[in-house]
């Protein structure tokens, strides 16, 4: 095979290696997946009788497509574990002294997340269906949905992969993983921004979360305030592109130079 034959074929290796764990962990892995549905119920039953909508909708339009990115976002701390593990024990630098692609390593990680990711939208889909929400605006636009949901992912997973290559054992780990969660709510997945304090709606709506979140909102067609009650809200598309894509810009390089001199 070329070179970039053996980077795939090593890259699939070691995504084969996490799939390996999680048949021998199936518990957490289970958990991992239906935490979101959790977090759906959970918010649906608190909030759902407090929220007012057009006849023919309710709370889930809008939760449902919050939901979907907030899972992306707390698939970084999955991410950051699995990272900082491997170093902390030493398996990254076995990987390294391997005849192996030495981006490989990097590479079999995202594939992985990635695919975890795409199970966690399944499983938030087939839950939001039965629960009554719907998309409006065809298969076509739904994909594209989901497309910008994953880009999303794709860009936070450099971010994880930086983190868990940098910290120093898992305990640090748990610090940053404290900070998810108020990125997490400071957003527009669970209320429309218009209706938080002026100065807090800003900082809510140019979260990236916030701009995917009604991105995808628009795409399937649900019902969201915030579309329009500022500039970021009319333009949530365009922000839902280009925020992961300087994310990833940012982070790539980041990661590969931190894997680079791992050692040093």
């Amino acid at each position: 095979m070329t070179g970039l034959g053996w980077a795939l074929a090593d890259s699939w290796t070691i995504a084969r290696r996490t799939l390996m764990h999680w048949r021998m962990q199936p518990g957490l892995v289970l958990f991992t997946w239906f935490f979101p549905v959790l977090m759906l119920l959970m918010f649906g039953g608190l909030l759902g009788g407090a929220m007012e909508f057009p006849e023919g909708s309710s709370y889930y339009e809008l939760l449902v497509p919050g939901i979907f990115a907030l899972s992306m976002l707390f698939g970084l701390e999955g991410t950051m574990t699995a990272v900082t593990t491997d170093v902390s024990k030493g398996v990254t630098d076995r990987f390294r002294s391997l005849p192996m692609s030495s981006a490989a390593v990097v590479l079999g990680r995202c594939v992985a997340d990635m695919l975890d990711s795409l199970v966690t939208l399944v499983v938030l889909a087939a839950t939001g269906l039965v629960l009554g929400w719907r998309w409006h605006e065809g298969l076509p636009s739904a994909l594209a949905a989901f497309g910008l949901l994953l880009l999303l992912r794709f860009a936070l997973l450099w971010v994880g992969i930086f983190i868990g290559l940098t910290v120093k054992n898992a305990q640090s780990v748990t610090m940053v993983q404290v900070l998810v969660w108020p990125v997490g709510f400071l957003s527009s997945a669970f209320v429309a921004t218009s209706t938080m304090p002026d100065w807090l709606g800003t900082v809510a709506q140019w979260n990236p979360l916030s701009a995917t979140a009604t991105a995808s909102r628009a795409l399937f067609g649900n019902p969201d305030p915030s579309a329009t009650a500022t500039w970021i809200g009319t333009h949530a598309g365009l922000a839902a592109l280009i925020a992961p894509l300087v994310l990833t810009a940012i982070f790539l390089p980041l990661s590969a130079h931190r894997f680079r001199t791992l050692s040093r």
